[in-house]
């Protein structure tokens, strides 16, 4: 039995050691992958990435300032001791040059026109009286009836009835004057924008009754220091933002000629379109609007927004590196265009930027980059 199981056990030893030696050598190589695995380094984040593009961007200044009315015009009473019996339009209302605002009692202006007009029918006799007389002596001057002292009187009497009738009709025409005044009309076409009149007053000659903003044109005179005055002329395009976010585009119509010692700042005033200042119109007269002046256009560099990463209160980029690193770089952001920014320096128009992902990254991180299939759609 001895004998037979020798071989037996030869055998198992063998097994034993020729898997022992092949444990022994695949255990460095399996530690080696490992080890070499570890030291791989990983990808932070999958990014899409661009480049710079070349675009026309539109040069704007903006400015701040308040929208006026063009031209305010007082209507004021010309009547004096005369009672408000009618008013005929409110704030707000629309009117036009001629249209009656109020009338004031003419009673009173009545009774003194008839008068003046009797006065004149007075006078206008008296001078016929006045020419007969004068007529009748100046054929006697050579008779000797009447002196040179009587035909003198006759014909002075004739010259003083025709000036009384010149004076009585003076004073027909003052009161017929103040008739009309008792009419309250629009000096011109516009809004009424304040109203002092009521009914029942009685009103000293020169009290404002209305005050109206001409032709309802409004204008925004908007704020600009001395240093961009020289970018301004009259002409330019101007787009004026209301409080309600609604827009008008209006033209600079002037310059202020003079700058305001304090705030170094000029005026300058933008006719707004005529419609403006009506009733649902977004501009009212003394609100504050912002506004833009369009100065052409010029040739700049941009990003998508999206690869501009604010941090401390800076603008940065993500450049890829010929290693798929990327490295941050500041940049200053200009103008906006849609969803472009453009960039003032820092980048040339090979550099390779990241887009998505940017906000995530950091200094010296390794990338995936993947096409970005959401553009090329």
């Amino acid at each position: 039995m001895k004998t037979k199981l020798k071989p037996v056990v030869y055998i198992l030893a063998a097994a034993f050691a020729v898997a022992a030696a092949g444990i022994a050598a695949y255990a460095p190589a399996t530690q080696a992958a490992d080890e070499k695995k570890a030291e791989a380094p990983k990808a932070a984040l999958t990014v899409t990435t661009t480049k710079p593009s070349n675009a026309s961007l539109p040069i704007k200044l903006t400015a701040n300032g308040n929208v006026a009315a063009w031209q305010e015009a007082s209507v004021s009473s010309e009547s004096n001791g005369l009672r408000l019996t009618e008013v005929r339009v409110n704030v707000g209302d629309v009117v036009k040059a001629g249209d009656v605002l109020a009338v004031f009692s003419s009673e009173t202006v009545n009774a003194d026109l008839a008068q003046a007009q009797a006065a004149v029918h007075e006078a206008e006799a008296n001078a016929a009286d006045a020419a007969a007389n004068a007529a009748r002596a100046r054929t006697l001057q050579n008779s000797g009836a009447l002196s040179a002292q009587q035909i003198s009187q006759y014909n002075t009497a004739e010259q003083t009835a025709n000036a009384r009738i010149a004076s009585a009709k003076a004073a027909l025409a003052s009161q017929q004057l103040r008739l009309k005044y008792t009419r309250v009309v629009a000096p011109d076409s516009g809004v009424i924008s304040a109203r002092s009149a009521t009914v029942g007053a009685v009103s000293n000659a020169g009290t404002e009754l209305f005050r109206m903003i001409r032709q309802g044109r409004l204008e925004w005179r908007a704020e600009v220091v001395a240093a961009d005055l020289r970018n301004l002329k009259p002409g330019v395009g101007a787009t004026v933002k209301a409080a309600n976010g609604s827009e008008v585009t209006g033209k600079v119509r002037m310059i202020a000629p003079t700058v305001d010692p304090q705030t170094r700042s000029a005026l300058v005033y933008v006719d707004l379109p005529l419609n403006a200042g009506s009733k649902d119109a977004p501009f009212k007269a003394g609100m504050f609007a912002s506004g833009q002046f369009e100065l052409g256009a010029s040739s700049a560099m941009t990003v998508p927004q999206q690869a501009i990463v604010v941090r401390d209160g800076f603008s940065f980029v993500f450049r890829l590196n010929a290693d798929k690193h990327v490295s941050q770089i500041k940049v200053q952001p200009g103008r906006r265009l849609g969803d472009r920014i453009e960039v003032l320096g820092g980048l040339t128009p090979e550099t390779q930027i990241v887009v998505r992902g940017a906000g995530f990254l950091n200094d010296g991180d390794l990338v995936n980059i993947v096409a970005d299939t959401l553009a090329a759609k």
